[in-house]
């Protein structure tokens, strides 16, 4: 009989020494201090919005930060503050933190600035221009060191996360029902399975976590599942942002694309926007590609995304339980048991999940959608400054000729390639399938 790997036994002391637990406390506290916010009206939360500028009202690259500057320093002190007691806790040291924090926080306003121009705000977002600042830095005068203790990457990003499961609602689920469900539940993990046997079998590419992280980006919701992949396998930095590169270039493609040969072929504008929902990789990328081909396109490819997004969890949950039990375990070494699996289970995808549930079922139900969503509101700015310092680390943290030693021959960009043509195909058959009307009757939605 084989033996059982026993992991390390949970300590109560875990519950305030690593750092998924904190993730999961510091999103909790941002949504109850949001939620505070909303309802008693005593004080306003909400983080930083930098205006839309170069536009005939607000011509000058100042006009973004007109009023902006009082929110801009609260948003800089919760988050700083916020992050400091995790690290504190943790056994970090904060007076460094304390120091470099602000100088990260002011390169990711950097990008929020050049993403809110008008010229260029439908098609870069701040991921790119988070990204490419942390890149240009570490690879021109490099990321000095003091800079380092508040370049933590996994901090933002697992606190980010799940701050976006409270805005994975199941009441999206009901509103497109069996359509939706079809579309993007039932074509993604077979998009998963196929990228994940192709990389490793066909390309038979060195680094496994580098291939489920692009099959998991390509065949979800791009980087939000690449980064919930990279945590449950114990992907490499280099790895995630190698991942991250391909989604963002390829969204901007898609997003500009797909809806001009929609429109060229004429097809039926919800099938259009149930394949774009299910296919491009960013959910505001698929809004606004929606929004290209109108109401009802709009409509449709945001619920197939949302719907689809609340794969994060139980895809995250999968790799981490296929990792430890297959990948990482040897053919004649022992076997993994259950405690291996929970230890190495990234923790702060519980968080995510509990606040999905939590506004989904409490929430929504006890004070209304209007009153949920301006709850959401309100903790989705600070989603997006975490993503956006996330961004900002991921960058300053990466070299590119490091990063051109992951190509490995070109094959994870053949790997999404194949990936992503193979999921365009699947997508649009079972999309026509659902709402041609010659299988189902089409769904008739109020626009």
């Amino acid at each position: 009989m084989s033996e059982t790997v026993v992991a390390s036994k949970f300590k109560w002391s875990d519950l305030v020494k690593k750092e998924d637990w904190w993730a999961i406390w510091l999103g909790f506290i941002i949504i109850f201090l949001s939620f505070l916010s909303k309802t008693t009206g005593a004080f306003n939360f909400k983080a930083a919005k930098l205006h839309k500028w170069a536009t005939s009202e607000a011509p000058t690259i100042l006009d973004a930060f007109n009023g902006v500057l009082p929110s801009l320093l609260m948003t800089l002190i919760v988050l700083g503050v916020l992050f400091a007691i995790g690290l504190k806790v943790m056994g970090s040291d904060v007076g460094k933190f304390a120091i470099a924090f602000p100088v990260v926080f002011i390169l990711a306003t950097l990008a929020y600035l050049f993403a809110a121009h008008a010229g260029i705000k439908n098609y870069l977002g701040y991921a790119f221009w988070a990204l490419g600042i942390g890149l240009l830095v570490s690879n021109t005068v490099k990321t000095p060191e003091w800079l380092k203790p508040a370049v933590k990457t996994e901090y933002y990003i697992k606190t980010g996360l799940v701050l976006l499961g409270a805005e994975i609602l199941f009441s999206n689920i009901v509103k497109f029902g069996i359509y939706g469900l079809g579309i993007a539940w039932g074509v993604t993990p077979v998009v998963v399975i196929f990228m994940w046997l192709y990389g490793t079998r066909v390309l038979k590419m060195v680094s496994k976590p580098m291939v489920i992280v692009i099959a998991t980006a390509t065949s979800v919701c791009g980087v939000s599942a690449a980064i919930a992949a990279a945590a449950a396998s114990k992907a490499k930095k280099d790895d995630l942002t190698f991942a991250i590169g391909l989604t963002l270039i390829f969204t901007v493609l898609m997003m500009i694309g797909m809806p001009l040969i929609i429109k060229a072929i004429g097809m039926d504008p919800m099938i259009g926007g149930a394949w774009m929902g299910g296919t491009i990789d960013a959910t505001g990328a698929v809004v606004l590609a929606g929004e290209a081909l109108g109401p009802v396109a709009a409509q449709v490819a945001a619920m197939v995304k949302m719907i689809q997004n609340v794969l994060i969890g139980i895809i995250a949950f999968a790799i981490a339980v296929f990792w430890v039990t297959k990948v990482e375990k040897d053919a004649d070494g022992p076997s993994v048991g259950a405690s291996e699996i929970w230890h190495r289970f990234p923790k702060f995808i519980l968080g995510f999940i509990a606040a999905s549930v939590i506004f989904s079922f409490i929430v929504e139900p006890g004070l209304g959608t209007k009153a949920t969503k301006s709850i959401l509101d309100i903790s989705k700015s600070y989603r997006g400054w975490c993503f956006c310092l996330a961004f900002t680390s991921i960058g300053l943290e990466s070299n590119f000729k490091e990063m051109a030693e992951l190509v490995q021959g070109g094959k994870p960009l053949w790997l999404y390639i194949v990936g992503q043509s193979f999921n365009l195909v699947l997508t649009l058959l079972v999309a026509w399938l659902l709402l041609s009307g010659v299988i189902f009757p089409v769904p008739q939605l109020t626009v």
